[in-house]
């Protein structure tokens, strides 16, 4: 079968066979439009399948009568939208905070952070909302950034920043109580 009628049976029924015999024979040059974008490897590798799982449910959408030309401008635009995403992602420091906060600390009573600080910490971080809990742990505990945030738990970045920004405040009220 030609590509048009590739394109055609597989849009008919979605065998991945049929997508494959059509996608394999590009993959080298989207490997290099990748890579002319991209720039390493992996993440060119990871890419070319990447967009070989999207084709999946756009070529049963999308009517496609140059199979080769829109493939090039979707593996392009793909990468251009990767590296936006890549320029959108936020990475605080979690030493940054830890100073601040040691030297408001330090400037108050010299404290020292002792065995049951930290007991209360984890008390007053399981008394949090769900939320809260799961995006204070995930930002300052295992330092992620806000992209990883929304990734893992599904939240939108304004609302992971929300829950970041009152789970802290909480957080201060209740040691302050403890």
């Amino acid at each position: 079968m030609n590509e048009k009628e590739l394109l055609t049976h597989y849009r008919q029924t979605g065998d991945l066979d049929t997508l494959g015999k059509l996608y394999a024979p590009y993959m080298s040059l989207l490997y290099g439009v990748c890579y002319k974008y991209l720039q390493e490897a992996e993440q060119c590798q990871d890419a070319v399948m990447q967009i070989f799982d999207e084709l999946i449910g756009k070529l049963r959408v999308h009517e496609v009568d140059n199979f080769k030309s829109w493939l090039y401008i979707y593996t392009r635009n793909y990468c251009l939208m990767q590296l936006r995403k890549a320029k959108q992602v936020t990475n605080v420091d979690i030493e940054d905070h830890l100073y601040e906060s040691e030297q408001r600390l330090n400037n108050q009573e010299e404290q020292r952070w002792q065995e049951q600080d930290f007991d209360k910490l984890e008390t007053c971080i399981a008394e949090l909302a769900q939320e809260q809990e799961q995006c204070i742990r995930l930002f300052y505990l295992e330092q992620r950034c806000y992209k990883d945030i929304v990734d893992i738990t599904g939240f939108e970045l304004s609302k992971v920043k929300s829950y970041i920004q009152n789970g802290r405040r909480n957080l201060k009220i209740c040691m302050e109580k403890k």
